[in-house]
């Protein structure tokens, strides 16, 4: 019939609908894709399209950037001593935080600068990654002081980030999140997902929990 229908949800549409929810695509992303499978000639985007086609590539490589950045720190510099004995304690093996790519931003740390040399700069202030500090007039590490948790497309690209306090500092939130931007949209994302659902097809249960240190355990 053309559609499909979850009885447990009520989550119901047909196929562009469903490439839209289980990819976190937009409309005319979800028709060239569903063209490419077919074997159709690629859909002529407008202008309108392209922009955004345009934006979307630029906003994911600056967080493949941002996460591969923060990432190698964690595993190899000195000055991220704290942060790995800090995830040593809470028994995270070499293996997992390279399997959830896990990061680490220093305290003094700025990755805008360097980001700014090959990115959009527009894009790069969008990103939620930054926030601009009036009194220094610079843009400042939203997750500075902090272990980074990528949250990822169902296909696995970053669009966003959890952030983990490791100081004793009570005045500042444990946790952190991404704001909303236009490519993450909280209630359209959960952490983790791109993975769990590969085993989903192989497992009889799949488990829901709380935080990101829950789901690495």
């Amino acid at each position: 019939k053309e559609f499909y229908h979850c009885f447990s949800t009520g989550e119901h549409g047909n196929i562009f609908d469903f490439i839209m929810k289980t990819q976190n695509l937009k409309f005319g992303e979800a028709v060239k894709t569903l063209a490419n499978f077919a074997g159709m000639q690629p859909y002529t985007f407008s202008k309108q399209d392209e922009e955004r086609e345009k934006n979307w590539k630029e906003y994911s490589s600056i967080y493949f950037d941002y996460v591969e950045n923060y990432h190698q720190a964690l595993l190899k510099n000195h000055t991220s001593e704290s942060a790995r004995n800090y995830l040593n304690k809470r028994n995270l093996t070499e293996d997992e935080i390279k399997k959830f790519k896990i990061g680490y931003v220093e305290k003094n740390g700025n990755y805008y600068e360097k980001l700014r040399e090959k990115h959009n700069e527009k894009v790069l202030k969008d990103c939620g990654l930054f926030y601009f500090d009036e009194k220094k007039n610079i843009y400042v590490e939203r997750f500075r002081d902090r272990v980074i948790f990528p949250i990822n497309t169902i296909s696995g690209q970053p669009i966003a980030i959890g952030g983990r306090i490791i100081s004793n500092q009570s005045y500042l939130a444990k946790y952190i999140n991404s704001p909303e931007t236009f490519f993450f949209k909280k209630r359209n994302n959960l952490y983790n997902l791109d993975k769990a659902r590969k085993l989903s097809s192989s497992s009889d249960f799949v488990y829901l929990v709380e935080g990101y240190m829950d789901v690495v355990g």
